[in-house]
């Protein structure tokens, strides 16, 4: 299959396209603002560069986070844009299944995915829930862990000052061949379906009577 992989969910910009699980060509950038006027063009050299049009693609694959939340909505815009235009399926991502992908077997480990989010606050992704919070609210993981993402390092010392048994990987960030194999499985029927649209973690914004915010679940409730 002829997959685009597209990732703006991230402190940095990718486009990469993916044939058969080979790249046939990709850009990457730094950069922690202007996603979405940075990625059409890695799109469009990428195409180039493998000599396809967008109608040759099987499918595009993009991250929906979680992440930031305007790299997020410009690369799923991208995405369905190309999509419609070109009648190719788009197939939704996170960032902690590129990140999955790519680690060897982590020998029972459960795989914590954190990525830095602002205010001192991270994204956890622990297998199908994602979760938002403070880096210094971490919860106890029941049993030994892996840590990827962009906020490894940190998660990694602090759950290791508390005794736990924990690995720190050197995943930290999606790359395009393993975005486009989860997109492949994904399109194939063989892990869990996922809407081709921003995934939206942060805490609500709206506030009960009196300056309270509304409740929801926390991750120690939901990680027992």
């Amino acid at each position: 299959m002829r997959i685009l992989a597209l990732d703006s969910a991230v402190a940095c910009c990718s486009a990469t396209i993916v044939a058969d699980g080979e790249v046939m060509a990709g850009y990457q950038q730094d950069l922690q603002r202007g996603h979405a006027s940075v990625l059409p063009v890695m799109a469009q050299d990428c195409l180039r560069d493998a000599g396809l049009r967008a109608a040759d693609l099987d499918l595009i694959a993009v991250t929906v986070g979680p992440g930031s939340f305007t790299g997020i909505r410009g690369g799923v815009a991208l995405a369905q844009g190309i999509g419609i235009a070109a009648n190719v399926p788009v197939i939704a991502v996170t960032v902690g299944e590129a990140l999955a992908d790519s680690l060897p077997q982590l020998g029972g480990r459960t795989l914590w995915c954190a990525t830095t989010s602002r205010r001192s606050r991270i994204f956890l992704e622990v297998g199908d829930e994602v979760f938002s919070l403070a880096v210094d609210e971490l919860p106890n993981p029941h049993g030994p862990v892996a840590i990827a993402g962009g906020a490894a390092p940190e998660v990694a010392s602090r759950l290791a000052a508390r005794g736990v048994n924990v690995m720190l990987t050197d995943a930290r960030r999606p790359t395009g061949r393993h975005i486009a194999e989860v997109a492949q499985r994904r399109f194939r029927g063989e892990i869990r379906p996922l809407a081709a649209e921003p995934l939206y973690v942060d805490p609500p914004e709206a506030r009960l009577p009196g300056g309270r915010p509304t409740d929801g679940p926390t991750a120690n409730e939901l990680l027992i």
